[in-house]
């Protein structure tokens, strides 16, 4: 029984013969290898290009940005997660990952569906920032990318990306949207919210052509080498059972009512 949508059975990627790899239709080891960074390589196996010299440089950015914020919930579950099984690798890095969601990292594909749909209202139907925003104010919903527990009353690291890609001049259309649309939070919303990193980054990635299915893959792929480097620490410097323990004392057990 087919199940969805039935389409070719088709790769563009990568193939492989016994003396040959080829990805993107070059060779893996005499076009590719030596000649092409982590960074370059990503994005040409993502979109089928080679990355001009500010979509590498701003790419790079981006990744060293997002990679790591402390013990953030999806470092400790990884750490957790090895310190049950120190041969299991690849399983605590996957448990790292199943915590990116809406909440943590998960923000970066929302927000860049937010930008272009303001872009598409303001074009299309005359509407401003001002009021899309004071209409969200109103209908009392979030702004995804703004607000941050943390970060207050900038995430340094959303400005020093926006600052960058003005000074370098590729700040496009939906830069200095991003930079307006701060501009109308900071009169508009009843309270100071930040514009965070997740905000900063579709925007500039969204001005230098990257697909829009990368933008979510841009904090999970710099959160995997942090989870990496973490488990790596925790071999040497076990906290995981600490971590457990904590949260275990943090929380006051309510038993439930009888119902007899």
């Amino acid at each position: 029984m087919q199940i969805g949508k039935a389409g070719k059975a088709t790769t563009s990627i990568s193939t492989a013969t016994p003396d040959a790899i080829t990805v993107r239709g070059q060779d893996l080891v005499t076009d590719l290898m030596g000649h092409l960074s982590f960074t370059e390589y990503f994005y040409l196996l993502t979109t089928g290009r080679k990355p001009t010299e500010e979509q590498t440089f701003f790419l790079d950015l981006l990744l060293v940005s997002i990679a790591e914020h402390g013990l953030v919930p999806t470092n400790q579950a990884a750490r957790m997660t090895y310190a049950a099984d120190p041969d299991f690798l690849q399983g605590a890095v996957a448990a790292g990952l199943l915590g990116c969601g809406k909440v943590i990292l998960g923000t970066t594909e929302i927000a860049g569906q937010f930008l272009r749909e303001t872009k598409t209202r303001m074009d299309q139907n005359g509407e401003t920032v001002d009021d899309i925003i004071a209409r969200m104010r109103d209908e009392n919903l979030r702004i995804p990318g703004f607000g941050h527990p943390l970060h207050k009353p900038v995430d340094p690291r959303a400005q020093r990306i926006l600052a960058l890609a003005e000074e370098r001049g590729v700040a496009g259309p939906y830069s200095r949207l991003a930079r307006d649309i701060e501009d109308a939070v900071a009169r508009i919303w009843p309270k100071p919210i930040p514009m965070n990193v997740s905000f900063a980054i579709p925007a500039v990635l969204l001005d230098l052509d990257f697909p829009v299915a990368v933008l979510k893959a841009i904090p999970i792929l710099a959160r995997t080498a942090s989870l990496l480097a973490h488990l790596a620490e925790e071999s040497e410097t076990p906290i995981g059972f600490a971590l457990a323990h904590h949260a275990e004392m943090g929380i006051t057990f309510v038993p439930t009512a009888s119902t007899e």
